[in-house]
């Protein structure tokens, strides 16, 4: 089988399934420090450092055009400090706080857009649909791959939280409700306008996705940044407008990238179309499938919830893992991978035992 029918195979529930060994990529400093222990030349070459550890291939590998900001904000330094830390505006025009050295998502410190002067003056005229927000020559690159390849349909919440900051969003969604539906509504229709546009040129070009990913990143630990019951009912409606169209292009797996405790949302995903939950963090809370799946049905699939920590912890902290992961594979139509990228203190020959003992399990 190939990687892609392996896929298909898993979130399809076939008989004749096999698990793809997949991964999420890896942090540049983990890269860094396999290279200066020899096991790779390029930190920068996914493809052969992937291959070399012994994966099937990555996850979340999708075409994309651009559904939000077009063009994005020009980045430019706004202050540098005695420190040598600085004030960046970046593509978002979200001001953040710049460290030397730091390794973590920047702190945000102001934001462009703070009322309906701003949003019409700097990022409506951003959000106007064209057929130019697609570089269609990269397309062909897929045609030919046996990897799973999926279409980006953007963010239909994420990107507004970006775009506001929490707070900021927290207190336009009652100071002015009417520019917060606003915005979801512009959002939503320009991610129907591309994501539409893609499948059909797909379709033109012989060329059909393996499944379609939204991603948000819009809860924390202890649940969703936005209520769950507005959420589902001015959000819902447009993920099910997109996912219908998804479904008619003969698409059937529709995938979702959020972060954080995402409970109280997923029935606003699976009620709406998204039947795919990436990552299932393990993480603080221990996340996983299976009470999804007890109260959801087999219609709801995964993909992640392998607790990467353990690559730290050698080879028998790797063995539990696997154990514990196989009564989840077991439930049929989930795949196992780390959630999020491979940690720097990611041992390589840990690593690579996991990637070699899950094809001797599941290939």
């Amino acid at each position: 089988m190939t990687n892609k029918e392996k896929f298909l195979s898993v979130l399809n529930y076939e008989s004749n399934a096999k698990v793809p060994i997949m991964h999420f990529g890896w942090w540049n400093e983990a890269a860094e420090k396999w290279k200066q222990e020899g096991h790779i030349d390029d930190m920068y070459d996914w493809n052969a450092i992937s291959d070399k550890l012994g994966f099937d291939c990555g996850y979340s590998d999708c075409f994309s055009g651009a559904t939000s900001l077009f063009p994005g904000f020009e980045s430019k330094l706004i202050k540098e400090l005695p420190d040598g830390s600085r004030h960046v505006l970046n593509h978002e025009g979200v001001i953040e706080l710049v460290v030397p050295g730091a390794t973590s998502i920047p702190a945000e410190i102001g934001h462009t857009l703070t009322d309906r002067e701003s949003w019409e003056r700097d990022f409506l005229p951003r959000l106007k649909f064209s057929e130019d927000r697609y570089d269609f020559t990269r397309l062909k690159d897929y045609a030919s791959t046996d990897n799973p390849i999926g279409l980006a349909c953007g963010s239909l919440y994420g990107v507004i939280r970006n775009w506001f900051g929490i707070v900021g969003l927290s207190y336009i969604a009652i100071d002015d409700e009417d520019l917060y539906f606003e915005v979801i509504r512009t959002v939503a229709e320009l991610a129907f306008d591309v994501v539409k546009l893609g499948l059909e040129k797909a379709k033109s070009m012989g060329i059909k996705f393996d499944y379609c990913n939204f991603w948000e990143d819009i809860c924390f630990k202890n649940g969703p940044l936005v209520n769950p019951k507005v959420f589902m009912e001015k959000v819902g409606p447009y993920y099910k407008k997109i996912t219908d169209l998804i479904n008619q292009h003969g698409i059937s797996i529709i995938s979702l990238d959020c972060d954080g405790c995402i409970d109280e949302l997923i029935p606003t995903w699976f009620e709406n179309g998204v039947n795919t939950m990436f990552p299932i963090e393990v993480g603080t809370w221990g996340s996983s499938i299976e009470p999804w799946r007890k109260k959801y049905g087999k219609g709801l699939l995964g993909v992640g919830g392998m607790d990467k920590r353990v690559f730290a912890h050698g080879i028998s902290a790797v063995d539990a893992e696997i154990e514990r992961l196989k009564p989840l594979v077991d439930l049929g139509g989930y795949i196992p991978c780390p959630d999020h990228r491979i940690a720097p203190d990611a041992e390589w020959d840990a690593v690579r035992y996991y990637c070699d003992k899950m094809k001797k399990i599941y290939g």
